[in-house]
């Protein structure tokens, strides 16, 4: 189906292509077996290129240093100018490309399949055909419970041939147009990503300064923390919490889960069901408001407040507030998961490198907090969520630009390689 609202014209007569997926073709176009197009290229090993791989369609350049001799000894030439096929474990990824025009020279894993013409054509309108083919037909074949395929599997696929000079102009075509579009879409990711920032810098102003630009400020006499409003407080964590270290009889308990991304969260919301144990009994168990650590990864601030009851790993931190409702869990959580705190946990973690790092108990306790009364932390929080809602309006706008455009692009060129348009 042609892209809708264009001024894209059609060919006069149409034919039937005897292939459900490309439809009609132009009456003047040929359909041709992909075995009578491409032939597959003899592995041949080259240990003096580089490593590559095929990614989301593009032929890429791998680090050498993270690939083993005796695996790059194992390894197939690609050649600028081939095509190559990922043919591997095709029911574990349908959303990646699988078929590219490498553009470099590199050797690639032997499961590869690496295709050379044997016709004269224009290898860019073939690359966007092959992309489409690519997704809407080539991840339907193969079997085993891998599903992997072969040459032979595809050999028989049939493709859509137009004249030479035609094929060119779809080549340069889509060049053009695909490259405006990606263009459209990577500004519109960049907007995103600032503001992200934007919503990052608000909060982090918000549960550090407060929302008056003009209060008196005071030296909290911590210098990592540095000034903060003359009202506020600041205290060890050891004032403010205990550690808690309750446990779960049976395993009943709604069993949580908590990440750098979403903090605290009920591991049934996730829908993940792997490595998940057979009885829970003897995990820890938390409250609403209880302040919960992975030890393990407190470097990368996963941490959050609980919002319900429930259990956690057995090797996790759990620390309650003294006195209730002295803080906001909201204001509490981001709070601990600023840059600030973010950083702090990295310097005082224990560990021989980064993945190994631990925050305990102690390095919790003695961890000074600065914070105003529970009134201004609701008060900022109503700020917070009224802010946060606005950007996260603007990046949901944008996000959704963002898939029409991808869809635009998709239809754009199924159209062109199809011949549903006209290209002069």
């Amino acid at each position: 189906m042609a892209p809708s609202n264009t001024k894209y014209s059609r060919y006069p007569v149409y034919k039937e292509s005897g292939e459900y997926w490309i439809g009609q073709i132009p009456d003047h176009w040929e359909i041709e077996k992909l075995k009578y197009i491409f032939q597959e290229k003899k592995k041949k090993s080259n240990p003096t290129l580089s490593s590559g791989s095929i990614s989301f369609g593009k032929v890429v350049y791998k680090d050498d240093d993270k690939v083993p001799k005796s695996t790059k000894a194992s390894y197939q030439e690609v050649l600028a100018g081939e095509f190559l096929v990922n043919p591997l474990n095709l029911n574990y990824d349908l959303v990646s490309l699988r078929i590219g025009l490498s553009t470099i020279d590199v050797v690639v894993s032997s499961g590869y399949l690496v295709l050379t013409n044997l016709m004269n054509i224009e290898k860019g309108y073939f690359k966007y055909l092959l992309h489409r083919y690519d997704v809407a037909y080539m991840k339907l074949l193969g079997s085993g419970v891998r599903q992997t395929i072969s040459f032979t599997h595809i050999a028989n696929s049939l493709l859509a041939i137009p004249p030479l000079t035609e094929q060119t102009a779809i080549a340069n075509f889509l060049d053009e147009k695909t490259s405006k579009i990606d263009q459209a879409i990577a500004q519109k990711e960049k907007m995103i990503t600032l503001l992200k920032e934007r919503k990052q810098i608000i909060i982090q102003n918000a549960v550090t300064k407060g929302l008056d630009p003009d209060v008196k400020m005071k030296d909290s006499g911590v210098e990592r923390i540095g000034e903060i409003p003359e009202h506020w407080e600041t205290k060890r964590c050891k004032y403010l919490f205990f550690e808690v270290d309750d446990r779960s009889e049976d395993g009943s308990e709604e069993l949580l889960s908590v990440s750098h991304i979403t903090g605290v969260t009920a591991r049934s919301e996730k829908e993940v069901s792997m490595f998940l144990a057979e009885d829970y009994s003897g995990s820890k168990l938390c409250k609403k408001g209880d302040v919960v650590y992975n030890i393990m990864w407190a470097w990368m601030g996963a941490l959050g407040v609980s919002r319900q009851t429930g259990i956690v790993s057995p090797s996790y931190g759990i620390y309650r507030q003294n006195s209730v409702n002295a803080f906001n869990g909201e204001f509490l959580e981001y709070k601990l998961k600023s840059s600030e705190y973010i950083q702090h946990y990295n310097k005082v973690s224990t560990g021989l490198h980064t993945s190994r790092l631990r925050f305990y108990s102690h390095m919790f306790m003695n961890m000074e907090i600065s914070y105003p009364n529970r009134a201004e932390q609701d008060e900022i929080m109503l700020f917070v969520e009224g802010q946060s809602k606005k950007v996260d309006k603007a990046m949901t706008l944008l996000t959704l630009q963002i898939e029409k455009l991808k869809e635009y692009k998709a239809t754009l060129i199924d159209s062109a390689v199809t011949g549903k348009i006209k290209v002069s």
